[in-house]
């Protein structure tokens, strides 16, 4: 069981499902939902989430994305696209031990800042680890 949740508290979380698909995104959108550099994120199945304090706010960022967020400090929270139905994105930093889904890789690293230095060794993808570009 995972569990996590907003800065505040206000919305909470748990998640009956293994994380797969961890990465540290580097593309514009997440940066700027985010406020940061790069967003951890890791995919699980829908079904396998469940808010269990508050709910969070839901913000479709593009034709196929919805984000969401906590409506009381903002936390961004989740990613799912229309894309991969069967795969919601947990932002890991919102785990209340992102060590259990430490990223593999990094994923568009074409959008990265130029000021940011991928050292740690994880293999980087130009876009998508499925697009293999």
């Amino acid at each position: 069981m995972l569990r996590g949740g907003c800065f505040c508290r206000a919305v909470r979380y748990e998640i009956d499902a293994e994380p797969t698909n961890q990465t540290i995104c580097h593309c514009t959108m997440c940066r700027h939902a985010a406020g940061a550099q790069a967003v951890a994120w890791f995919s699980v199945p829908p079904d396998a989430v469940r808010f269990v304090a508050g709910e969070p706010r839901r913000y479709k960022s593009s034709e196929h994305a919805t984000r969401s967020f906590c409506p009381e400090c903002g936390t961004t929270l989740t990613y799912q696209s229309t894309h991969t139905p069967g795969d919601l994105d947990i932002t890991t930093c919102s785990l209340d031990e992102p060590d259990k889904a430490t990223p593999v890789d990094h994923t568009f690293v074409r959008s990265k800042l130029s000021w940011v230095t991928i050292a740690d060794g994880l293999p980087a993808y130009p876009g998508t680890r499925r697009d293999g570009i």
